[in-house]
Formats: structure tokens, C-alpha cells, sequence
């Protein structure tokens, strides 16, 4: 076989994306916080793009008249003559002053004793990490008056507690015959100590441990609380209260008023302490009653207004600017006209969508989550005039506030089946209600999938079958009836 190279030439067709519209799909999908931050970027990394000031009216300005308004120009074509000199004589620069720069040596600037350093101000000015769970106890552990194996014992201990506080592997995995620090006998020492930590319940191998920890730090007495969880936890767990009163000889009262005190412990202490994962939401648009309308407005007035440098503007254009500098200011200049039309783009597109999810869901903002109607994506792009993917784009991660609360914009977008009146309802709006015959059932005799599905179809909403209903209650982390039931 033959191997050898040939030249043809092929017609196709093939879409390619211009930096242009990568970048504004970029800008339209980003949140308003992570906006904020994209744009402080580009003015630390743009020359040209500056932040617009709020200019003021000649009746505002105080003492303006026109030999003033002359003395002001003047100064501002001196102030542009002095910066193209500036240009000029940087332009002109040639070899001489590399090899100035290199008979005189490394250039350090000199450093006043009483001038602040940027870098630690920067540094102390900076958050701290939050310490960890692994860190806040090995600081305990420290101050533990314990043998030498017993501490190396509690050390290898703490590395295996995992977020939650819970000791993650048995203890016969951490004892290693062939390593002579520290015996299986110390490993039961040192969890006890462990066991004593702040916070309480940490170090626990199972929930019943951990509540048992927790209960024999309490100053109350909780002895009845504690022979409750040691001896009867599964039929806690399964909500046996009839058996466990039967069995201990007392009422259910006494066990519902233990089991309100034990509601107060920690499950998973761990999580006390900690980097802290939430992050902070800022919703992107507005929505306001009015007149029994429903105003729709953006919630950007943190966004810096931007413009392009009139400067920078002259001298890209002027003759005496050098070649090079001329490209950089130019390929700058578009830089910042682009991400200036993407913003507004942006402010276009989100505020139509926003408009038109008020639009279909009136009956949401009017009556609550009962109302809420199958909106799938595709027909507010046909109201818009934008795409489908435009439409999840603007969308995504994107929050409205409004008098419902602060809510994420696909919410409003899901699909549903139309009830025995012919009235569409979202698949939202069938969660709403099941939650809402939970809520209104006996506690005494909770109800079970069936019967709710049979309550659902009371309501007008029909087609749901009993595994349907058991999704949504999952989804709704609702337990079943039995764990429901209140003795």
C-alpha cells in the first residue's frame, strides 16, 4: 500500500461560533454576582474600559459660566497634548535605554520604612479559611493529658472521622500488628477521650452512640432517654411507641415528651464546624404589584456602568500614535465595545423572558403554588423571538424576587396534565397540593399513597397513579404513613 499526500479541495457548509457571540453567551449566562465579578476582571485588564460617572447638569454645576466653560476646555486640550507627548516620547524609546538599563544593573525601587506594603495590606486584609473539623480537634487533642500510645492512638482516630463527626472505619482496621506505637487497647482509650471532644457527639461510630455521647454530657437527668435509644432504637426508628409503652410499662406521653427532648440533640455534630458551603444569593430580577399589574424590573443597579475611553478613542485614530500601540489600542477598543453590548444584551434579553414568565404564570404571583401552569421553554422563546437554548441560558441560575419569596427562574418551567375541569396543572403545582393533604391530614391516622391519590383525585386531578404518588412524597422528603402517625 501506498502512502502519499494530495491537495483537493472540498464545498461544505459549517457553522463557527465568532468570539462575539461566544462571549455574550458567556455574559447572558452568568448570575448577577458572578457578573459583577467578570466585570471588575475587565477593568483591571482593560486600558479603554472605564467606569461611567454620573455627569452633572449645568444647573447643578455650581459657578458655571462660559469663561469657565472656555478655561475648562483649554485645560482638557492641554491635558490631551501633554498626554500624546507622553505617547510620543515612550514610542521613541529606542536601544539606548536597554543599554542603559543594562550598564547600570537590576532596577530596585527604594522602599521608605514608613511606606505600607501593598502585599501586606492585601494579606491581612484577607478572609481567613474556616478551620476545619480535622484541625479543631487535633488543637483538643493537644491539650489531652494521655500516655504516648494513647495519643498516637487518638491522632490515627481523628484522621478517619469524616464530616459529619462520625468515625468512619472499626477500630480493628486502625490496629496495625506490625506497628509497635500504640496496641488495640490503646485505640479503645484513646476513643473515649476522643468521645469527649467538643463537639459533643463527635467520634461516634452509629447514630445511637452518638446520641447517647450527647445525652451523658447533658447536667439534666435523661436516664429514662438513655435506656430508651440503648434498648428499644430500632423500634424508635420505626415508630413502635404502642410496643415500647408495652414493654417499659408506661405511657406514650412519657415516650412523646422523651422524644421531644431528644429532638433537641445533634445528629450530626460534625457539621458544626466547618467551611461553611452556602453560597450567597442575590436575586436578578424584580417583580412588584402595581394597580393590580405585576412590574418586572432588573436588579442591576449594583452593575458598574460602562463606557469606552474618549482618550483612547484619539489617539487610536491619530497619525502620530506608533503602529504598534495603534493595534493594542484598537483590538482594546473592540474588546470593551463588545462586552459593553453584551451587558445590554443581556438586560434585553432577561428582562423579555422575565416578562413573559409573569405573563403565563399570573395565576402563580395571584394565588401561590397551586396555580402554577405547564410552561415549557419553547413558548416563551415564541413569545421572545429568541431561541430555545437562549431561553435556558438567561435562565439558568437566575433568581426573582417578588412577594412569594426569592425563587429561581426555572421553577417557573416544568411540565404537568390537565385536570378533570380541562385546567392545566404543572407537575409543581401536584406536589403543592399532595403537601398540602398531608399537611390537613389526621396524625392519628395518616393517610396512606392510595388515599392520597384518592384525595388528589377529589381535588379535580386525576391520572395519578399510587407509584406517582410515592415519587412526589419522596421528592418531597415526606415519610410514609406508618412514620407519620402521631400516638
Amino acid at each position: 500500500m501506498k502512502l502519499e499526500m494530495q491537495r483537493q479541495m472540498r464545498l461544505e457548509q459549517r457553522m463557527v461560533l465568532a468570539p462575539r457571540m461566544i462571549q455574550s453567551m458567556e455574559i447572558l449566562q452568568l448570575p448577577i454576582l458572578a457578573l459583577q465579578e467578570r466585570l471588575e476582571q475587565e477593568l483591571n485588564d482593560n486600558p479603554v474600559l472605564e467606569m461611567e460617572e454620573p455627569s452633572m447638569s449645568e444647573a447643578e454645576s455650581p459657578g458655571s459660566s462660559d469663561e469657565e466653560g472656555s478655561d475648562e476646555e483649554l485645560n482638557e486640550k492641554e491635558m490631551d497634548n501633554n498626554k500624546s507627548e507622553d505617547f510620543q516620547r515612550l514610542a521613541s524609546l529606542g536601544e539606548s535605554y536597554k543599554e542603559f538599563m543594562n550598564e547600570s544593573g537590576s532596577f530596585r525601587r527604594r522602599v521608605r520604612s514608613d511606606e505600607p506594603d501593598p502585599k501586606l495590606q492585601a494579606i491581612k486584609n484577607t478572609a481567613a479559611l474556616p478551620q476545619s473539623l480535622h484541625e479543631y480537634l487535633m488543637e483538643q487533642w493537644h491539650l489531652v493529658d494521655a500516655e504516648e500510645p494513647v495519643k498516637k492512638a487518638g491522632k490515627a482516630i481523628i484522621d478517619y472521622i469524616d464530616d459529619r463527626g462520625y468515625l468512619s472505619v472499626r477500630l480493628e482496621q486502625l490496629h496495625n500488628k506490625e506497628d509497635k506505637g500504640y496496641c488495640f487497647e490503646d485505640l479503645q482509650k484513646s476513643l473515649g477521650l476522643v468521645q469527649k471532644l467538643e463537639p459533643a457527639g463527635v467520634g461516634a461510630r452509629n447514630l445511637k452512640e452518638c446520641l447517647l455521647i450527647q445525652m451523658s454530657q447533658i447536667e439534666e437527668d435523661m436516664s429514662f432517654e438513655q435506656n430508651l435509644v440503648s434498648e428499644y432504637m430500632n423500634e424508635l426508628l420505626a415508630n413502635c411507641l404502642p410496643d415500647i409503652a408495652k414493654k417499659l410499662q408506661c405511657d406514650i406521653g412519657q415516650i412523646n415528651r422523651a422524644i421531644e427532648r431528644m429532638s433537641k440533640l445533634d445528629t450530626s455534630p460534625g457539621l458544626q464546624i466547618g467551611r461553611n458551603q452556602n453560597h450567597p444569593i442575590s436575586a436578578d430580577v424584580v417583580v412588584e404589584e402595581s394597580d393590580g399589574e405585576y412590574v418586572v424590573r432588573l436588579a442591576d443597579n449594583s452593575l458598574p456602568s460602562l463606557t469606552v475611553s474618549k482618550y483612547y478613542e484619539k489617539v487610536s485614530k491619530s497619525k502620530e500614535t506608533n503602529p504598534k500601540t495603534k493595534k493594542f489600542l484598537k483590538e482594546k477598543l473592540q474588546s470593551a465595545k463588545w462586552i459593553i453590548e453584551a451587558i445590554e444584551q443581556r438586560k434585553r434579553t432577561l428582562l423579555n423572558v422575565s416578562r413573559a414568565i409573569v405573563k403565563f404564570q399570573k395565576g402563580f404571583f395571584d394565588n401561590g403554588k397551586l396555580h402554577l401552569k405547564p410552561l415549557p421553554m419553547s413558548k416563551v422563546a415564541d413569545e421572545v423571538g429568541v431561541h430555545l437554548a437562549t431561553v435556558s441560558r438567561a435562565v439558568a441560575g437566575k433568581y426573582v424576587q417578588c412577594h412569594r419569596g426569592i425563587l429561581p427562574l426555572r421553577k417557573f418551567f416544568s411540565g404537568g396534565t390537565e385536570d378533570a375541569n380541562g385546567q392545566a396543572r404543572s407537575w409543581e403545582a401536584i406536589r403543592a397540593k399532595l403537601q398540602q393533604i398531608i399537611d390537613n391530614e389526621d396524625k392519628r391516622k395518616p393517610l396512606s399513597d392510595d388515599q392520597i391519590r384518592q384525595e388528589l383525585s377529589k381535588s379535580g386531578i386525576n391520572h395519578i397513579a399510587r407509584r406517582t404518588v410515592a415519587k412526589y412524597r419522596n421528592l418531597l422528603n415526606i415519610p410514609a404513613g406508618r412514620y407519620r402517625k402521631k400516638y
